[in-house]
């Protein structure tokens, strides 16, 4: 008797998940593999937020881009960051520690530790920071992509993951390439790098 009930079941899965993209797992291990593929330049596209502070913070960005420079050996990533906030460009660099067996990033800023689950969908050339995945009140998700503007199947893939962590489109924040105002301090500490490389 409860074969029929199984056949039934699982003759519906398809029908589920064509209504409700399938959530991802929130603990992937990180491995070598997926810190090389988030090795390189990213530009941050859109976030949803609902914890105020991070909220807030990302309110006030108009545009922003970063490079990662994973070491495998020490479990770290060098983030070199640049953000346009009002019509000022401001530059950090900061390590940012890899947890590797539950799947998360961590930053230390102003003695607090912020949390990241890193999120690999299927197109490589994207990947996404979940916050507090399991807490309705605090949660957020932020979407990077190797261009300054995602395609609409990329963006589609963020949307997916909101829908199902529970959030709304209408949350989501962009930012605006056209604001970018870090590409000439980008210039020149590219040039500034090349000068060291090319005396060393």
């Amino acid at each position: 008797m409860a074969l029929p009930w199984a056949l039934a079941v699982l003759s519906l899965l398809p029908l589920l998940d064509a209504q409700s993209p399938a959530c991802p797992n929130f603990s992937v291990p990180i491995t070598n593999a997926s810190l090389d593929q988030i090795s390189g330049k990213w530009f941050y596209i859109a976030s949803a937020y609902r914890l105020p502070e991070y909220k807030k913070e990302a309110s006030e960005i108009h545009a922003a881009f970063f490079y990662f420079t994973p070491n495998h050996t020490e479990d770290t990533i060098l983030s070199r960051e640049y953000t346009t906030m009002g019509n000022q460009c401001f530059y950090n660099s900061t390590i940012l520690r890899v947890q590797r067996e539950n799947g998360t990033l961590t930053k230390s800023e102003n003695d607090r530790e912020h949390f990241a689950h890193l999120l690999l969908p299927k197109d490589p050339k994207t990947f996404m920071f979940a916050a507090f995945p399991e807490d309705k009140q605090n949660m957020g998700l932020s979407f990077y992509a190797d261009k300054p503007e995602a395609t609409p199947e990329q963006m589609q893939q963020f949307y997916d993951y909101l829908t199902c962590m529970g959030m709304d489109k209408s949350e989501v924040m962009y930012t605006d390439e056209k604001k970018n105002l870090c590409l000439p301090l980008e210039k020149q500490h590219n040039e500034e790098r090349k000068k060291e490389e090319e005396r060393s």
